[in-house]
Parts: C-alpha cells; structure tokens; sequence
C-alpha cells in the first residue's frame, strides 16, 4: 500500500497555490495568443495584449497574476489503495497548506475568504478554509487538481433545471448573454449536464481543470454529442460579439467544456460556470515517494508583444485638476492615460461612507472632483508600491453611486465591466463618467502606481482607501458624461449571426 504523508501533502498544495498564482496554464496561454492574433477590434485587441503581458510579467517576477488571489478549490482522487498518513481532518490538513501559500512572505497572496457569511462577514485573514472535494478511485496514487478562482467570474455561475427536451446550448447562451462583463472574459465556460443539482455544479468546476483543446477539436470534427455541443456553444457564444472584458469584438469565449452524469428521466440538470482571463491551476500526482515537483512553463510560450505607453488614440489626463469640460470630452472607447492622485474604494468602504453620510458625518476623505478606483490590492513585497492592484467589478457599487456622486462631488470612478441602469442614471445625473482598467492584468497596472498610502478605514484591511498617485494608468472610458455605454455599443457592433459548427 502507497503511502502518502501529511508534509508531503502540505508542501504540495502550498506550492500548487504559490504556482498558480503567478503561472497562467500553458495552453491558457496558446489559446489566448492565437486569439489575440485573430482579434478584429481594436478595444479587445489592446485588452487581451495587456493580459498577455501582465501574464508574463507575473510569470518572471513571481507576483500574482490578479489582485483577486481567489478561493483555494482542491480535488482529490485518493486510490484505494493510498494510504494519508494523518491523523486529524483531511479539511485541516489542506487549510494547513492554503494557510502556508497565502502568508508566504516572499509572496503574500491576498486573503479573500470571509467567515460568517450570514452575519459579520469577518475575513479570515488566511484565506481558508479550502473548497475540498474528495472521491475515492482505484490504484494507488492520489491525484490531485489545485485551482485558485477569483469572486468576478464566480459570481456569474448559473443552475437550472430543464425540461429533458430542452436545448442545453439555448439556456447556455442565453445565460451568457446576460451575465455581462464581469467574469472577464475571454475565458472558459464549464458546464455540468446530468446528476442532482449539487453534482452538475461539481461537474462544471472540474471541468475548468480539463486542458483547453478547442482548435484542435475545431480542426478535427466532433467524435460524440458532447463534442458537437462544445463546438456549438463555442460558435453561437462568440457569436454574441461580447469580446474581451465586454468591449465588442469576435472572441468571448477561448474554449467550452462539458462533463456530464447519469440523471433522473424527469430531469436535467444544468450547471454554467465561467473561469475568467486570471484562469489558474495546475494537476500533480502524490505516489508515496515525496511532494510534487512542479515545473515552470517555458517562457517561449508567451508571445512577444509590446505596449505602446502612449499611442496615438490614448489622451494623457491630469486627475489633480479635472473639471466640467474635461469630463464631458471623453467618449466611450477612447483610450486614456491617467496621471496624479487617484483614491481607492470597495464595498466596503462604499457602504461605511453611505453610513456615515447618513449619519450627518463627515467622510474621512475630500472626493470633490477626484476619482475613484475600486480595487482592493495585493500586499506590496521589497520595495514595491502597492501590490498586484487590477479592478473588481463595478455593479456592487451600483447601489451607493447615486449617494456618494450627489454628496461627495466625486468625478470618475474606475472599475471593470459594465454599469446598471441605476448606476448609469446617476451618472448623468452628476455628470460624472465611468472608465475601466482591464481586469486580469493587476500586476501590469501596479507598475503605474507610484505612491499608495493608506488614508481611511484601515481596519477592513485590503478594504481600506488608500491614496494613490498613478503615472499613465491606462484605462477606457466605459460612459460618458451622457449615459452611452461602450458595453452596449460595442457588442452590439461585433455581434454576428452564428456560423454551423
């Protein structure tokens, strides 16, 4: 009988989580390049080449991918003929492990796990527990998947219950079609058909681990159902012309992948989640004989591809002396390059100004004409600024918006995806405007991070408002001053009717 110690296991899934967040998965990597070359428009173009730059840099300096380090998801197929040598909760043994990866010093990861979700909502400060799942199998290895999954795309994972004759790919992309841009796509699409409701959304997850194979399947032809659904979901998604990070343009989505279960007669069970362009994991094998080594991809798997600081679309904006005229000149899609002091704000922060505003106080920082980033950054190490700093979806805020503009003076805010309607109205309503920064290149956007120092509520930790200073930030205007969002302008542009799979 193999058996499998409890260091080993440590060691292992520290060093899987550490692995992950700063390698993307090589085919992760192909994929994306060959659509970037592909891609037709230009907003998409530029925002999957700063993916694919921050991917490198992150891949060289050994810093976090996305500022969203995300939920440690560990699989573990333990064969029957293993043996763990432990003598406590395997639960406890893997947290152990998440503890270690997210507090390493050399790269501290960003803890977003909170305890208590029904009441304080406490963060737990380490990042555990881990999201374990656990199947026994034959042999006598245990094989085991380690992924890191940011909140953005997790929050867009849907469940359904169809009628057996539905069609699995109507309900897919019509789903898709509504979840906006806050998954930051391009990505994958993980779908589990079949089981119980619990099993299909099991289904899904694992498959996001399964090696993205769509070009070559593309190339061949389908060989069972399942392929041909693959393919045409592939088709008919891309074919919504959403595009990276929801600019418009021929690419959504990089791959589809499907597992399916046995199910009820009266039933099928449909599971939809997405992984984002921060898509991260990696699979090693425990067979008694010591931890995993895992190796580093080939750096000649990136493409060489160089930004431009400052092209000849990109408008060079003073963020110390914005007024009237400057914010009304911005138009969706243009490109700009933000320079001088730039405040942070999550949820967090959003909600304890409302309070204090309702409360007749006095909030603990001046917004009148400023800007604001919703972002909640990575730890800086060595003599970093700020840490990994990419954008975290902007709707949570849609429900302060109206209160902070109207009480506030603030001018710009700065996050990712798209606005709601509540949130666009009150944009025109303030005359503010709304950019984007992409998201899944946190690393990239850091660099233009000169100071960051820590102004208010410092006890919700990566929560906090900081006060920046940024030089060349790019980001996109999103809507403008009057309402027009590039969000429905541009897909509506790219959309196209679907080619036959």
């Amino acid at each position: 009988m193999t058996t499998i110690r409890e260091s080993d296991l440590i060691d292992s899934i520290a060093d899987a989580l550490q692995y992950v967040s700063y390698y993307h998965p090589p085919d992760f990597i192909r994929a994306m390049a060959s659509a970037w070359e592909r891609e037709e428009s230009p907003g998409a173009k530029d925002a999957m080449a700063q993916i694919l730059v921050n991917s490198r840099m992150a891949a060289v300096g050994h810093r976090p991918i996305c500022q969203d380090t995300g939920t440690a998801n560990v699989f573990m197929q333990i064969g029957a003929g293993a043996r763990l040598e432990i003598s406590r909760p395997l639960q406890e043994v893997v947290d152990d492990a998440v503890r270690r990866a997210y507090r390493f010093d050399a790269n501290p990861l960003r803890a977003s796990v909170v305890i208590d979700p029904l009441g304080v909502r406490k963060n737990s400060g380490d990042n555990t527990p881990a999201m374990l799942h656990v199947e026994m199998v034959g042999g006598d290895k245990v094989s085991v998947h380690v992924s890191a999954k940011g909140g953005g795309s997790e929050n867009k994972a849907k469940f359904a219950v169809l009628n057996p004759s539905a069609s699995v790919s109507d309900w897919v992309v019509q789903t898709v079609e509504t979840l906006g841009a806050g998954w930051c796509p391009p990505g994958i699409l993980g779908i589990g058909v079949g089981g119980s409701s619990d099993r299909a959304m099991l289904l899904a997850k694992q498959s996001l681990n399964d090696p993205i194979d769509m070009a070559e399947l593309r190339r061949r032809g389908p060989g069972d159902r399942t392929e041909e659904l693959r393919l045409e979901i592939y088709e008919r998604v891309n074919a919504l012309g959403i595009g990276a990070q929801g600019l418009g343009g021929v690419t959504t989505v990089l791959d589809v992948k499907i597992r399916s279960f046995p199910t009820h007669a009266a039933s099928l069970p449909v599971g939809l989640i997405p992984n984002c362009a921060a898509t991260r994991h990696v699979h090693f094998t425990l067979d008694g004989s010591g931890p995993a080594a895992l190796t580093p991809p080939d750096l000649g798997d990136w493409p060489e591809i160089l930004l431009e600081k400052a092209g000849a679309n990109s408008r060079r904006v003073d963020l110390d002396t914005l007024d009237d005229a400057t914010v009304a000149s911005f138009t969706p899609g243009e490109t700009l390059l933000l320079n001088g002091t730039l405040f942070t704000g999550r949820d967090a922060a959003h909600k304890r100004m409302v309070e204090i505003l309702d409360n007749g106080g006095e909030l603990p920082v001046d917004l009148r004409g400023r800007a604001i980033y919703y972002v909640g950054p990575v730890d800086a190490v060595g003599d970093e600024v700020i840490g990994p700093a990419g954008p975290t979806t902007s709707t949570r805020m849609d429900r302060f918006t109206d209160r902070i503009l109207g009480a506030t003076g603030l001018r710009l805010m700065i996050g990712k995806a798209e606005r709601g309607p509540e949130a666009i109205e009150a944009i025109v309503r303030h005359k503010a405007a709304y950019l984007i920064a992409v998201g899944g290149a946190a690393y990239l956007v850091s660099k233009a991070i000169r100071e960051a120092e820590a102004v208010a509520f410092e006890d919700l930790g990566m929560e906090a408002i900081y006060r920046l200073r940024v030089e060349d930030m790019p980001v996109t205007v999103a809507v403008d001053s009057s309402g027009n969002s590039i969000h429905k302008s541009g897909p509506a542009r790219w959309r196209r009717v679907p080619q036959p799979a």
